[in-house]
């Protein structure tokens, strides 16, 4: 049986984050900013870093997404259990 998640359901939250010089708005739940600065402080970036990297791969796709699609997908992907390290 599937249940809320523990902290019931919270539409997105929206942050300022400075990436390449210039200043963004990014929505994303707060359950995705709290993955985020987990896995920022897991690779010992600050958040913004991070994100500049993420951005900076979803940049070089053919029809790249919006930037908060790509960092959804880079977390979802990044808990995969067969998910490369160096990805």
């Amino acid at each position: 049986m599937i249940a809320a998640p523990r902290d019931g359901f919270h539409g997105p939250v929206k942050r300022s984050i400075t990436i390449a010089g210039h200043q963004t708005s990014i929505s994303l739940e707060p359950i995705f900013w709290q993955a985020l600065e987990t896995a920022a402080r897991g690779a010992a970036l600050p958040l913004s870093a991070l994100v500049a990297e993420i951005d900076a791969i979803r940049i070089k796709g053919d029809d790249p997404p919006n930037l908060a699609s790509a960092l959804r997908t880079w977390l979802l992907a990044h808990h995969q259990p067969d998910h490369d390290a160096s990805q």
